[in-house]
């Protein structure tokens, strides 16, 4: 059976924060390193970023799957994988693991806690670019989790690795990360003015990519239980 649910919602709590931390912090230190090159300083954020991705989904996978973004609770629940009431505890604890991934990373630079960003992302091309991002992130998961399930933390950071330079937004694709980046006035902030059209555009990729794979894959909905990860173990 599944590990019991605090143990599950803490596991998202801590990995949604490793994850944040693994955003920001690449960020601020490729912007330091970079001497101005933003394209080396966003290269730098990509690496980090896609390789914690794979690190992180294979640690907290078999606890809890490996959710990590409230678009993937959102579509899982959805296909009746989680059940609404531990749905909203998973995105309770996203939420808050992602704030306090951006406040630690901020103090292991020296910076203040929590000071809000003032980076611009907005407009269509911005919005539709967040869409498109979630969208192929849970067209990745759907797709593999339903067939080669042991392939997908490899996937999704290798998915997220490429979507931060196809997509004008650099593909935050979500909700949880895009909150806590609003509250860093870095290289990988977001204005908090911006953010409820991004968390808008990415749950509707994320539902949108559910109900096509729902049609494309129509036993999905029997075998949910295994998104991200495989996460069956005893508690």
């Amino acid at each position: 059976m599944r590990m019991s649910l605090p143990r599950r919602v803490i596991a998202e709590f801590l990995g949604t924060g490793l994850l944040v931390a693994a955003v920001i912090g690449s960020g601020i230190m490729g912007d330091r390193l970079a001497g101005g090159n933003v394209a080396l300083a966003l290269l730098a954020n990509t690496i980090a970023t896609g390789a914690a991705l794979v690190a992180l989904i294979l640690t907290f996978g078999p606890l809890s799957g490996a959710h990590l973004n409230p678009a993937v609770t959102l579509a899982d629940a959805l296909e009746g994988g989680l059940p609404w009431s531990e749905a909203s505890c998973y995105v309770v604890a996203q939420a808050l693991g992602g704030i306090a991934g951006a406040v630690v990373t901020h103090l292991m630079f020296e910076l203040p806690p929590v000071f809000f960003s003032r980076h611009v992302r907005s407009g269509p091309a911005q919005f539709l670019s967040e869409s498109i991002a979630t969208f192929g992130l849970l067209s990745v998961i759907w797709g593999c989790s339903r067939t080669r399930s042991h392939v997908v933390p490899f996937a999704v950071g290798a998915y997220i690795t490429a979507a931060y330079w196809f997509t004008a937004s650099t593909s935050f694709a979500n909700p949880a990360v895009t909150i806590a980046r609003s509250m860093s006035d870095t290289f990988a902030g977001i204005r908090p003015a911006d953010v409820p059209a991004f968390v808008l555009a990415q749950l509707t990729g994320a539902i949108g990519a559910t109900f096509l794979f729902r049609w494309l894959i129509p036993s999905l909905p029997s075998t949910a239980k295994d998104v991200v990860f495989p996460h069956n173990g005893e508690g």
